[in-house]
């Protein structure tokens, strides 16, 4: 398994922009799908974005489509979140999840990961 480390939360104002990455270290990341999820206060943890192992395929909640990008470097072993235009909605923690080998749409958007980070909170005001 990979261990996973997120980073880039912060405050920002209605409109702003902010990127998270998520490092991972560990053996074959480029293995992995990655995926990233939400939990605002006394909401469920919901899914907003994820790439296939292979990098050639991506997913977004309708909630973030458009403003939202999520990429991939393996030479770095990191997935970032780019999140423009941000909401005051959008304020959450922000965890990313890993998966041997997953690629589809399902197995991506699951909450069912082989691995989690712990989180970053994003906090956008108004």
């Amino acid at each position: 398994q990979v261990q996973l480390v997120e980073s880039g939360g912060g405050l920002v104002q209605t409109g702003g922009s902010l990127r998270l990455s998520c490092a991972a270290s560990g053996r074959a990341f480029s293995s992995y799908g990655m995926a990233w999820f939400r939990q605002a206060p006394g909401k469920e943890r919901e899914f907003v974005a994820a790439i296939s192992w292979r990098g050639g395929s991506t997913y977004y909640a309708d909630s973030v489509k458009g403003r939202f990008t999520i990429s991939r470097d393996n030479a770095k072993n990191t997935v970032y979140l780019q999140m423009n235009t941000l909401k005051p909605e959008d304020t959450a923690v922000y965890s990313c999840a890993a998966s041997l080998g997953a690629e589809t749409k399902i197995a991506l958007t699951s909450l069912r990961h082989d691995s989690w980070g712990q989180g970053t909170q994003v906090t956008v005001s108004s």
